[in-house]
């Protein structure tokens, strides 16, 4: 007799969503915001939380449309608008967002272990040092974090809960600044915090992880919204008592411009043992975030080589079973950006928001997709009328996410992220088209039937036509999007 698989409850599928949005770059767009805005950041955080609740109900009405799709944003996007934007969807949510924030990563690793331990080697020399190992690692087949990614996971966010209670109710053992003597935010009035949204986005990315595991759910039509809007609750409250606590014992000044302000904060918070406890955390789980992103993103274009969306070499693999071109492409970009110095000092916090504006740009193809699916199967059974709404929440999403991208930053920070999400974006989209027109031959906007999707096998035809892969799993099909942790 075959044996049943245990299925998850809600609690589990919460843990998953919370475990796999956090990192600890969110650190530093929290001490940033905070530094700018003071407690009033609390507020432009609690805009994009319910900002991503809406946000969950487009993912929620694309899963009950496509239960089998494990949550790739490149696959709902095909459904709704094509091979071109879906290319973009995915390269930009998997590719290009995990590029630049696990530079970030990366230079984090490099800046504390320089900080805390190699005070006479550079912090680049160090962070290219651990890159070129989990490169190594990872070609060999090996998750050197499979056993501890929930430990890490556990112990960011005890730390965060750890160090929020003691700097919200002043318990440090270092001395907290006074209210009286606080300074007064740059950024106030309403319409100035709203604006900070952009900023506070990372700390709520990535809602749909929880998408992936909704098999292994008992309840996953219940279940699957439910943790997405829970998990961004409880974000909500453990960071906003985090970043308030930042302020109690770090000034305005230096958390908006410190280039690590998580590291100060911990060391005013607890003197030499909070910088020991924060840059442990930081280094495992900047070390276990960078891990994950070099297997699975390189897992990813060589599943979309597979399905024709992206040239056949990237599904070349080695005698380990890995597909090493994705990864080693992934590796030298992550290199380059690290070298070039720019994810140190004021550079990370400018490649965090690239990134953000990438991840937005996604979900505004993929909100666009729920109304264009409305519209093109206005009858579907699958559909939950009473979370449509007449379209608002995806309305309102589409704007806000334009608007946040527009005030991501000011002066000539903002003209720097635009132009690095500039240079990205124009090679995805020359790249799209002349892949899908000239290469392939195929129209940019011929979506894929949604009766199609539901009822795609394993082995079975490409999204572009053509002779089935070799493969068993379709990238956009089965492809889960790559956790920051």
């Amino acid at each position: 007799m075959q044996a049943t698989t245990k299925k998850l409850g809600l609690p589990s599928a919460i843990s998953t969503c919370v475990g796999l949005i956090v990192a600890t770059s969110c650190l530093l767009s929290l001490g940033r915001g905070m530094g700018m805005a003071g407690s009033g950041f609390v507020i432009a955080m609690a805009v994009v939380v319910v900002l991503n609740i809406f946000q969950a109900f487009t993912f929620t009405e694309l899963h009950s449309l496509m239960p089998d799709v494990d949550g790739g944003l490149g696959q709902y996007t095909l459904v709704g608008l094509g091979p071109g934007p879906s290319i973009l969807s995915n390269l930009s949510a998997y590719f290009i967002v995990n590029l630049l924030s696990c530079s970030v990563e990366i230079s984090m690793c490099g800046m504390v272990l320089h900080e805390l331990f190699l005070p006479m080697i550079p912090a680049p020399v160090i962070g290219i040092a651990f890159l070129l190992i989990l490169l190594g690692v990872n070609m060999m087949g090996v998750d050197i974090f499979a056993k501890l990614q929930n430990a890490v996971v556990a112990l960011l966010l005890l730390s965060f809960l750890g160090m929020g209670i003691l700097s919200f109710f002043r318990l440090g053992t270092g001395a907290a600044i006074p209210d009286v003597q606080k300074m007064a935010p740059s950024v106030s009035g309403i319409s100035g915090l709203v604006s900070m949204a952009g900023t506070a986005f990372w700390l709520f990315i990535g809602i749909e992880f929880v998408i992936p595991i909704s098999k292994d759910l008992r309840r996953p039509k219940r279940d699957v919204p439910l943790a997405m809007i829970f998990g961004v609750c409880i974000l909500f409250v453990l960071q906003s008592i985090l970043g308030v606590g930042m302020t109690n014992y770090v000034d305005l000044t230096t958390l908006s411009t410190a280039e690590m302000p998580h590291m100060v904060f911990a060391q005013n918070l607890l003197g030499n043992a909070g910088s020991m406890w924060m840059g442990i955390v930081t280094l495992l789980a900047g070390i276990s975030t960078a891990n994950t992103v070099l297997g699975s993103v390189s897992k990813i274009l060589c599943g979309m080589a597979q399905n024709e969306m992206l040239p056949r070499f990237f599904a070349k693999k080695n005698h380990r079973d890995v597909p090493y071109i994705g990864l080693l492409i992934l590796s030298g970009g992550i290199g380059c950006i690290v070298v070039s110095g720019m994810a140190q000092s004021a550079g990370l916090s400018n490649m965090v928001l690239a990134a953000s504006c990438f991840w937005l740009l996604s979900y505004i193809l993929t909100n666009v997709t729920v109304l264009v699916l409305r519209r093109r199967y206005p009858n579907h059974p699958a559909r939950n009328k009473k979370l449509t709404l007449l379209g608002i929440p995806q309305i309102v999403c589409i704007l806000m996410d334009v608007f946040m991208i527009w005030n991501i930053a000011e002066g000539e920070e903002r003209i720097l992220i635009y132009q690095i999400c500039a240079v990205f974006l124009v090679a995805l989209v020359v790249y799209a088209l002349v892949w899908v027109k000239l290469v392939k031959h195929k129209k940019l906007f011929a979506h894929m039937d949604l009766d199609e999707v539901n009822g795609l096998t394993e082995g079975s035809k490409p999204v572009l036509g053509g002779e089935p892969a070799p493969e068993k799993v379709p990238a956009l099909v089965h492809t889960a999007p790559t956790p920051k942790l």
